[in-house]
């Protein structure tokens, strides 16, 4: 096999490839929820998010195929079974819980976070102990996608009314609550 020669050190990239396996891990974890509540979700908001979790666990899917070859990329190979991926995940899994629709959006929200905050860890690493700014980069990139997605569910079970200003409505008199 012909030497990598990219500006980084072996020890470097594989710094940066078990990062991006983490990455992968929790990515692919997340894709398998949403899919699995994509499947179960019920009641009258049904449609909605169905919808909706087809667009974000088809978006996980670029994800997670755009880290495995980011990996690649660095001479390093990506986590590629189911075990490996619960091993190495810092999300975790409610096997055979099946919450009702809100509680399914709020913790696809809390996984979401917890994965941005993982990155916004991972960007820093990658920048400051393995001076990688391409995968810094990178990483920004599919921080702000996860903030996208944890946007689009948190504003589902939000639903306070506001005004155009952003201040709340009092729902029992149609005025501002802060009047």
């Amino acid at each position: 096999m012909r030497k990598l020669n990219i500006g980084l050190t072996e020890e470097q990239r594989n710094g940066v490839a078990k990062l991006l396996n983490e990455d992968l891990a929790n990515s692919y974890l997340l894709l398998v929820k949403t899919k699995k509540f994509h499947w179960d979700v019920v009641g009258p908001q049904f449609r909605t998010l169905h919808q909706l979790w087809e667009e974000q666990y088809q978006a996980l899917t670029e994800t997670i195929d755009s880290i495995a070859e980011r990996v690649r990329t660095l001479g390093g190979y990506p986590v590629g079974t189911m075990e490996g991926f619960l091993k190495v995940a810092t999300l975790k899994e409610d096997p055979g819980d099946i919450p009702v629709a809100t509680e399914m959006v709020a913790r696809l929200v809390d996984d979401h976070e917890q994965i941005i905050r993982g990155l916004r860890e991972h960007i820093d690493q990658c920048s400051e102990n393995f001076h990688d700014e391409g995968t810094a980069d990178f990483l920004t990139g599919l921080m702000e996608g996860h903030e996208q997605m944890a946007w689009m569910l948190r504003s589902f079970i939000e639903g306070q009314a506001l005004q155009p200003d952003g201040s709340q409505v009092n729902k029992a008199m149609k005025t501002p609550a802060n009047v």
